[in-house]
């Protein structure tokens, strides 16, 4: 694992195709070696793992300073973008209705991964880095898209979807739900019956991570069989993070 000051990192957008094609790659590399994801248009010649949004998403890079290689990812799409993409990606697994008519500016998350040498670091702090800049920027008001837990064995992953369902399930007026031709319910396990502590364990870094500013779950997951996911729709409402939430999620930026 790699530590090194957040002030050594270069956060940005893609502003080239050879970025886009950095950042490709090293999605290749987490979503497709690493976790046996798959898709139509992953180019398995040139190791790259791309879809049809990538040409409206505006892509943050992170590297270190004095080099050019890719070490981590974020892919964002506002509501204005999503508009000329036909819809959110993650529609295709989510009703969106209580965001899309809740009149807030809302801002899809996706994507996200790190380099395996830069993870557990502050790698991770210097790209959310970047990323309140940009929610700052843009003035949205909640972030939000679909966050997994790898695989698609439910009896495993049980305990931490059930954890979910009864800790950190979204309000109602924002409640978003799984479609039902993949739907999988969360609820597995009575609340009293959870360990609650083991059931944590099992639960993402990046999710948890979610959590901690405040970030809640819609109603269901979504099992996606062509990544080899099982995944939860992670919403931040940007207006309910308290003073010591805020500060941990843009920290780095001064």
């Amino acid at each position: 694992m790699t530590r090194l000051a957040r002030n050594e990192f270069t956060v940005k957008l893609v502003e080239s195709e050879a970025e886009l094609r950095a950042a490709q790659r090293l999605r290749y590399d987490v979503f497709v070696r690493e976790l046996g994801g798959g898709g139509p248009l992953v180019d398995h010649n040139l190791k790259l793992e791309r879809d049809a949004f990538d040409p409206h998403f505006d892509h943050m890079i992170l590297m270190q300073k004095g080099s050019e290689d890719v070490i981590g990812v974020y892919r964002l799409l506002r509501s204005s973008q999503a508009v000329a993409a036909g819809g959110f990606y993650s529609e295709g697994e989510y009703d969106l209705t209580p965001l899309k008519s809740s009149g807030r500016r809302l801002l899809e998350l996706g994507r996200s991964c790190l380099h395996p040498d830069f993870r557990g670091g502050t790698a991770m702090h210097a790209l959310w880095s970047g990323l309140a800049r940009y929610v700052a920027a843009h003035q949205i008001d909640i972030m939000f898209g679909v966050a997994s837990f790898h695989g698609t064995d439910i009896g495993a992953l049980a305990a931490p979807l059930s954890l979910l369902h009864h800790r950190h399930l979204v309000p109602l007026n924002l409640r978003v739900t799984a479609h039902k031709g993949a739907y999988q319910k969360m609820n597995l396990i009575e609340e009293h019956a959870l360990d609650r502590a083991a059931a944590m364990v099992q639960v993402p870094s990046l999710i948890k991570a979610y959590l901690r500013l405040g970030g809640c779950v819609g109603q269901g997951a979504f099992v996606d069989h062509t990544f080899n996911t099982t995944d939860v729709c992670l919403i931040l409402d940007t207006a309910k993070m308290n003073a010591k939430q805020a500060n941990f999620f843009g920290a780095a930026q001064t």
